[in-house]
């Protein structure tokens, strides 16, 4: 049974219209750090090689430093690694959700919490006629 009041967050750092870093990326650099490849790593998390390529490549163009270097040759010579920057912007990410976690048990949320109803209400289109 699913929880009556849940709060999601989800922390995204936006530069333009791209996502620089979100949960998804940060879980994409951290399958990196343990597979050692972008398609492994894709692999991983059930995403083709294209899509995490994608997303290694909006990150690497979105920070000053690039987040993930990589090394032709394939799984034997080769593969991918975070630099000393991507593994700090990956710390720093996630102290930021962790703080923000903290944050969201603030007595304001227990306030929202307590307003709630116990389950939401049908909407009134969904007894609609056609």
């Amino acid at each position: 049974m699913a929880k009556a009041h849940t709060l999601k967050i989800k922390l995204q750092l936006l530069l333009g219209e791209d996502i620089a870093m979100g949960p998804g990326k940060a879980e994409l650099l951290e399958a990196i750090v343990e597979e050692g490849s972008i398609s492994a790593a894709g692999r991983a998390l059930g995403m083709s090689y294209r899509r995490a390529w994608l997303l290694v490549d909006t990150m690497n163009r979105s920070f000053r430093e690039r987040l993930v270097a990589t090394t032709p040759g394939g799984a034997k010579t080769g593969g991918a690694r975070l630099t000393a920057t991507g593994l700090k912007v990956l710390a720093d990410y996630r102290a930021v959700q962790a703080a923000v976690a903290d944050a969201a048990e603030c007595a304001a949320l227990k306030s929202l919490q307590r307003r709630l109803r116990t389950s939401s209400t049908p909407s009134p289109q969904s007894g609609k006629r056609r």
